[in-house]
């Protein structure tokens, strides 16, 4: 029986675009075992993934697992991170393996000189070049993510007055640059004809708590309440999603929903914008063309770089609220 390991240490975005790469080896080759390394604050997100034979997971020190995993007598090592852990992995095991481009020196080139030399392909075709040696190819069915039953919520489980419809407005993120100002924010949800659901983490619930006190009712503050797969369950039952550039916008998107993105300091052109094959009318991506000074980086800052935060601050919030109610 042959045996794959797929390396995807974080975050949950990351580990949501290899879904399509976990279904495509298991179900071209249905008799191989599927393991899966990422670190443990992840596990929930891939746990009741049922193409996966066994999630390896770690916190900071592979020492020990790496011995563990020698044990499996690999076939062959796929990484999907490609760094300096990753490849410590791969040499202490000793295995084939495949990996992609990164395709850092392009972005590097494009934040720091403002030359475009990125391809358009997105992220999870890209992935599948670290398994053409198998013979896998891409579906194109899209991503996946699979909620355990403890987690499902039902619709008799939302705030009164959201079962009939709801936004799902998506406030949180891992960097300033990356998340839509409180103010933009408020006037959104004051604009928009349904119920609004805020949500993000625990860091999150004061920013949605002001928000909520500001607007005129219909605003239900979820931040911190739920984990990370009750809220795919609230994802999976809004009638459109409005995020940052999250994971949960790759949880929208494997769940086909129509998602508004709003983008700030990155850019779609990274590879990473909703990936919804045959879906793609879904998905609309909400930014400002023309700024000289954007992507400013690859990831995020604490503030903006320029002090004047445009790429955010210029989004037409009356236009973005027009096309959710349309």
């Amino acid at each position: 029986m042959q045996k794959i390991l797929i390396i995807r240490f974080s975050s949950i975005g990351d580990i949501v675009l290899t879904t399509p790469v976990i279904r495509c080896l298991k179900e071209q080759l249905p008799d191989a075992e599927i393991h899966y390394l990422t670190k443990e604050k992840f596990y929930p997100v891939i746990k009741a993934n049922p193409h996966i034979t066994r999630i390896h997971t770690f916190n900071e020190k592979l020492g020990e697992l790496i011995k563990e995993l020698k044990t499996f007598d690999f076939d062959y090592i796929v990484d999907l991170h490609k760094n300096l852990r990753s490849s410590r992995v791969k040499m202490a095991l000793r295995k084939a393996s495949g990996s992609y481009n990164k395709l850092n020196k392009e972005k590097w080139l494009l934040v720091n000189f403002g030359i475009n030399k990125l391809p358009d392909i997105h992220i999870v075709d890209r992935y599948f070049k670290a398994v053409e040696g198998l013979g896998i190819s891409n579906d194109h069915k899209g991503l996946d993510y699979f909620i355990p039953d403890g987690d499902r919520l039902g619709q008799e489980e939302l705030p009164t007055g959201f079962a009939d419809g709801f936004v799902a407005l998506v406030i949180g993120g891992m960097h300033y640059t990356k998340m839509f100002p409180e103010e933009k924010i408020l006037a959104l949800c004051e604009l928009i004809d349904m119920p609004v659901m805020l949500m993000g983490g625990p860091d999150e619930h004061k920013l949605a708590e002001r928000i909520k006190e500001r607007c005129r009712g219909g605003v239900f503050n979820s931040c911190g309440l739920y984990n990370i797969n009750q809220s795919a369950s609230v994802i999976s039952l809004a009638t459109k999603v409005v995020t940052n550039d999250t994971g949960l916008m790759h949880i929208a998107a494997a769940f086909k929903k129509e998602i508004f993105s709003i983008w700030g300091n990155t850019i779609p052109g990274f590879g990473m914008a909703p990936y919804m094959p045959g879906n793609e009318s879904r998905s609309h991506i909400m930014e400002v063309d023309g700024l000289t000074c954007r992507p400013c980086s690859k990831i995020g800052y604490n503030k903006c770089p320029r002090k004047h935060f445009r790429c955010m601050m210029d989004i037409d919030v009356v236009k973005l609220a027009a096309a959710i109610n349309t």
